[in-house]
């Protein structure tokens, strides 16, 4: 059988929003973004118009941000580039899945335990809602929640791990490895592909997952845009 489209992977944000997790979009036009409680990624056309940036700023209220693919373009007024970052896209190529019986299923109830263990670790952005995005699994000691991993974008045949990190007095266990593993084990058991972004400077953490069988696919960088106030607009 033949595997998943990688094309697909070209625009993910996209290619979730108008598939699997179209449930989460906020659409205008030809713009799609995750809702703002959800994750905060939004597809935009590769040369977006002017009419594209209006539909944009409909999705978006003054003062918000959303991040979105780098167009090379300069930004119309209304809009501001905050941050920008290098990533790495990788995907599974000779992945090895494993269950691991000290995983635990992590829900709702445990997102404030996952929010404070992402602001001590920052593995990238975790937002109220983004438990609901996929299965997420975690590793407690004592009863706290040591490490954590999850599935964040679905696309045709593809889900997207994200949110891998371990407490820093827990590193060098094998943790992250091990959520990894057991989440790979059960995408696989979807006949789906995997896929990951990391950031371009982390190279402990592109090493780790290319001993785990991934590979660099493609570089892209990441802005962190904001709608900025209209002028004389009210606070």
């Amino acid at each position: 059988m033949p595997g998943p489209d990688e094309a697909l992977l070209d625009d993910p944000v996209e290619a979730a929003l108008s598939g699997p997790h179209a449930r989460f979009a906020l659409e205008q036009g030809r713009v799609r973004r995750y809702q703002e409680d959800v994750a905060p990624f939004m597809s935009m056309p590769s040369s977006p118009s002017a009419e594209d940036w209006q539909d944009a700023a409909a999705l978006m209220a003054p003062g918000s941000f959303a991040a979105i693919r780098h167009t090379g373009l300069e930004l119309p007024d209304g809009w501001q580039t905050v941050q920008e970052f290098e990533l790495v896209q990788m995907v599974g190529e000779d992945l090895n899945g494993s269950g691991y019986p000290e995983a635990i299923a992590l829900d709702v109830a445990d997102v404030p335990e996952m929010t404070d263990l992402v602001l001590r670790t920052e593995p990238g952005p975790f937002l109220p809602r983004t438990v609901e995005l996929g299965d997420y699994l975690g590793i407690r000691r004592d009863g706290a929640l040591v490490a954590m991993a999850g599935e964040r974008m679905r696309l045709e045949g593809w889900t997207e791990i994200s949110a891998v990190c371990t407490d820093p007095e827990y590193r060098g266990q094998g943790l992250a490895s091990r959520l990894m593993g057991a989440l790979i084990a059960a995408i696989q058991q979807r006949s789906e592909g995997v896929f990951l972004h990391a950031l371009a400077t982390n190279t402990g953490a592109i090493r780790l997952y290319e001993e785990l069988g991934f590979r660099v696919r493609q570089r892209a960088t990441l802005d962190v845009v904001i709608r900025t106030p209209a002028e004389g607009a009210q606070a």
